[in-house]
């Protein structure tokens, strides 16, 4: 056969593939996506908090503003306080929480050998920690950013000033290498004095072997309302980075970090609706629909592995976002902290606190 009856062969059978194409296959049916769940994934944390009857969380040593023991030993703060409306979102009882004071270095190994159920301690969620370390964060209870404290008789104005000082700051972490690159992009120089724990940085400061502390703003505001003298020291107007704070859990209880995530964002948007510890009861039968949601009417807690009343129970028991804020951070706490980035969306100053809605 000659090569071009080969050639008009292969043509023809092209153009045969050609013609009228095939009937697509059906589509797989939809799934009615639009229906609450009320069926729950099974969290090993969950089973084991129930089964021990108590919360274990993993909490800062001591930071002032945000778990520090008071004249009675109890551990109060704003971290703290937060462990509490978990455990009565989880046990109803806001009391059922052992808190694990943990330092820089075992805050994250303890989290992994679930030594704690959930580690609430002044931590950055970053790229590496997100990624690198088996955690998930369950979003964010402050907007924070690492600054300088100072003493008020050196009169400055500004970090730049800082150029050739003797600066204090806690090591192995964020804070060490943000500091170091701050004054490496800027062309300036300064003298680190490394110490094992935030504490020691905070002393060492207050005994003068530095001229300057540096760590996240609302640390600076809480070793300066625990100073002899409150008022002798300043917190620069820098803010040389993003430190935004929140809840981590292990990686793999996609269940547990939901029940995290939802009780913040339950006290969060417990203030955006006007509801407090106060208020609750009479919310949950004038409040309008979503209110009613959020505090159990449609049972919502279900597709949590929780009961119906989750939410009432940590917002009647600790406060909703803007009270918890109050009592440990604000103006007429020690640490005198206006809510700036940690105001609602929608208040007068806007700020970046913003909860997805219930429904």
């Amino acid at each position: 056969m000659s090569s071009r009856i080969l050639a008009a062969m292969a043509a023809l059978t092209i153009l045969a593939g050609c013609g009228k194409p095939s009937a697509p296959p059906e589509p797989a049916p939809l799934l009615n996506v639009g229906a609450p769940r009320t069926m729950h994934i099974d969290s090993p944390t969950l089973k084991a908090v129930k089964a021990r009857g108590r919360l274990n969380c993993g909490v800062h040593q001591g930071l002032p503003g945000f778990a520090w023991p008071d004249n009675h030993g109890e551990i109060q703060g704003f971290d703290a306080d937060f462990c509490r409306a978990l455990a009565a979102a989880v046990l109803g009882d806001a009391d059922a929480v052992y808190f694990i004071r943990l330092d820089t270095k075992s805050r994250f190994t303890a989290l992994q050998a679930k030594q704690v159920d959930v580690l609430v301690r002044n931590t950055s969620w970053t790229f590496t920690r997100d990624a690198g370390l088996g955690l998930d964060f369950a979003g964010v209870n402050y907007y924070d950013g690492q600054g300088f404290l100072a003493p008020k008789s050196l009169n400055l104005q500004s970090a730049v000033e800082l150029n050739g000082a003797k600066i204090c700051v806690e090591a192995g972490t964020t804070t060490e290498q943000t500091l170091a690159e701050f004054f490496r992009s800027r062309g300036l120089k300064y003298q680190p004095v490394v110490l094992d724990t935030e504490e020691k940085a905070r002393d060492a400061y207050q005994r003068e072997a530095c001229d300057a502390f540096s760590a996240d703003v609302s640390a600076l505001a809480a070793a300066r309302s625990i100073f002899n003298n409150p008022q002798a020291h300043v917190i620069l107007p820098d803010v040389i980075s993003k430190e935004p704070l929140g809840p981590a859990v292990r990686q793999g209880d996609d269940a547990w970090a939901d029940i995290v995530r939802w009780t913040l964002n339950a006290l969060i948007l417990a203030e955006e609706l006007k509801i407090t510890a106060k208020t609750v009861d009479a919310a949950r039968k004038d409040g309008d629909a979503e209110t009613r949601r959020l505090l159990g009417e449609d049972d919502y807690g279900a597709m949590l592995g929780l009961k119906a009343d989750w939410a009432y129970q940590a917002i009647s028991q600790v406060g909703n976002y803007g009270e918890i804020f109050e009592r440990n951070l604000g103006p007429k706490s020690p640490l005198r902290l206006e809510r700036g980035l940690n105001a609602q969306w929608n208040a007068e100053k806007p700020g970046l606190i913003y909860a997805p809605p219930m429904r």
